[in-house]
């Protein structure tokens, strides 16, 4: 685990920083006069060891190889869908790459509508990029019984805080270290023809458990301790964050140092700690992705049939109870996250707050157009 000295180093060297270190180990060009930003502490003997030494080379290694190197495949490095912007990707970001460049490497034809790199408009509109999922032994597709992977449209997870803080990888969970989630993705989205070694992984894995969304969060990566909930000063920031923090509603399911594992409290008797939910986004398909037939085979030898658009879990465990789960993201800095949910079908807090309304309509639970106002105040708060 990288030690706080070291993090603090880290955080001091600015990202434009690592990506002057990066273009100097390629000998790409460095910017005029432009020096890596370090901390006022002197570095000693005594708080400068090998260990540290080999971490921060480890984190500048991993900063080049997220941003410049393509592993010999189609263009694309980590940081062309994980931007280092936000740490993942918007459809405003993705629309002024294609009015740049059409021919930049986020648009590969592996990401387009059908295929075949006649259009972009789902990456465009929606951020969203092309997953192959593997289908587990007990679970089919109706409209295509013999086939093994399915293909769905995914949000890109950011990078920012989750690879530091978060157990669970991907929105499904299906990952079970960074270093396979690394290796799939060079190889899958990047078509790499050259695949990463051990260390390059683990380069890269330390590079993004540096990266992180607001000060707040670095904090808490030095201390460990959790980030205190806004008071809110306005009457509707108060309301929200009384909805939000004792009513159950949101912090039963929304609860943890970064708002994103179950409380034991929450209201869908999930296990506490559990870092997946549902809102119904893959139910209700506000984003009107193709709805396809799941035929799952329970051990007990029954069938059933799970309509849905992306069932999340399910096609993790094959349990079609868990059809709609998906990874609860961190809350913090929410404001500076958009988009939101797995498909990318809110896109502002405000559309977060309507699917909530649906969620609660569905439940027979009261959720008045106060409540909306207030929550989506306090939420931006986060």
């Amino acid at each position: 685990m990288m030690n706080p000295f070291t993090l603090k180093r880290l955080q001091a060297m600015t990202l434009s920083s690592f990506m002057m270190l990066a273009a100097a180990g390629c000998g790409g060009e460095t910017a005029p006069d432009e020096q890596p930003v370090i901390d006022d502490e002197t570095t000693t003997d005594e708080t400068w060891d090998a260990e540290q030494q080999a971490t921060l080379g480890s984190t500048v290694l991993g900063a080049y190889l997220f941003t410049k190197e393509t592993f010999n495949g189609n263009g694309r490095t980590c940081a062309t869908c994980h931007t280092l912007a936000n740490g993942g990707l918007t459809p405003a970001q993705a629309q002024a790459i294609y009015a740049k460049n059409k021919k930049d490497p986020l648009f590969r034809p592996i990401d387009s509508d059908d295929g075949t790199g006649a259009s972009y408009k789902q990456l465009l509109t929606h951020a969203t990029v092309t997953v192959d999922i593997d289908l587990p032994a007990n679970v089919r597709l109706a409209d295509n019984p013999t086939a093994r992977t399915v293909k769905l449209r995914r949000a890109i997870p950011s990078t920012f805080d989750s690879p530091r803080f978060d157990p669970a990888i991907m929105w499904d969970g299906r990952e079970p270290t960074l270093q396979l989630q690394a290796q799939h993705a060079i190889a899958g989205h990047a078509q790499a023809k050259r695949a990463p070694n051990q260390t390059e992984l683990n380069a890269l894995v330390d590079f993004e458990k540096a990266l992180f969304s607001s000060k707040q969060t670095f904090d808490y990566a030095l201390t460990g301790k959790a980030p205190a909930l806004p008071t809110g000063k306005t009457e509707s920031e108060k309301r929200g964050k009384a909805f939000f923090a004792e009513t159950g509603l949101c912090g039963g399911c929304h609860f943890g140092a970064l708002l994103n594992e179950t409380s034991q409290f929450n209201p869908m008797g999930l296990p506490a700690g559990f870092h997946f939910g549902s809102a119904l986004v893959s139910e209700l398909n506000v984003a009107q992705n193709p709805v396809r037939e799941y035929i799952v085979k329970n051990p007990d030898g029954t069938e059933a049939h799970v309509m849905s658009p992306d069932p999340g879990q399910m096609l993790v465990t094959g349990v079609p109870q868990m059809a709609g789960l998906f990874k609860m993201v961190s809350l913090r800095n929410l404001k500076n996250s958009a988009p939101y949910f797995h498909d990318n079908s809110a896109k502002t807090i405000e559309q977060i707050t309507q699917q909530y309304k649906m969620l609660m309509d569905v439940a027979g639970i009261p959720y008045t157009q106060q409540d909306l106002t207030d929550i989506t105040a306090y939420m931006k708060l986060l």
